[in-house]
C-alpha cells in the first residue's frame, strides 16, 4: 500500500493553513487533477464531501468523511469510490516566528490493479505537486510572508 508523509515549515499561521485545507469547496480552483468538489454535509467538527479527480482518461469520484479539529488537525477517511483504502491526515503545529509546521500523511490502495499500477508510476511526484499547490494557494491568499501580511 503506498503511503507518503510530507513535512514543511511554512510562513503562515496554523489557522491560515487549516482554513486553506478545510475549504474543500475551493479545491478545483488550485488543486491539480481536482475537477469538482461538493460538500454534502458540514458542521464545525465534521464534513462529508465528494471530489472528482481527473487525469487524462481517468475520472473518478471519491466520497470522504472529514474530521475537523480547528486549528490543529484534519483527518480524511474514505467512504466510497474506486479505492480499497484512503486515509489522509493534516497536522498544523505552531513553529518559531509565528510559522506553521505542516505535516501531511496519506495511505491508499485502489480496488483496481490497473489503476493502482497507473498511480504507482507517479505517486510521489503527484503528491509533491499537490502539496506545492497548497503552498502556492497559501501564497496567493495570504502573501509570500503570510505571518506578517507582506
Amino acid at each position: 500500500m503506498p503511503s507518503h508523509t510530507e513535512t514543511r515549515v511554512l510562513p503562515y499561521t496554523p489557522e491560515q493553513l487549516y482554513d486553506l485545507v478545510a475549504a474543500v469547496d475551493r479545491y478545483p480552483e488550485f488543486l491539480p487533477w481536482c475537477k469538482a468538489s461538493r460538500i454534502l454535509s458540514q458542521s464545525d467538527i465534521r464534513m462529508v464531501a465528494d471530489l472528482i479527480i481527473g487525469y487524462k482518461i481517468f475520472h473518478e469520484k471519491f466520497r470522504s468523511d472529514v474530521t475537523l479539529q480547528r486549528p490543529h488537525e484534519i483527518t480524511v477517511n474514505y467512504v466510497s469510490g474506486p479505492m480499497a483504502k484512503l486515509k489522509n491526515h493534516w497536522r498544523f503545529d505552531a513553529a518559531p516566528g509565528g510559522a506553521c509546521a505542516l505535516t501531511f500523511h496519506v495511505d491508499f490502495d485502489f480496488k483496481s490493479p490497473f489503476l493502482q499500477a497507473a498511480i504507482d508510476a507517479f505517486f510521489d511526484k503527484a503528491l509533491r505537486k499537490m502539496v506545492e499547490a497548497f503552498e502556492m494557494r497559501a501564497a496567493t491568499l495570504y502573501g509570500r510572508k503570510g505571518i506578517d501580511g507582506g
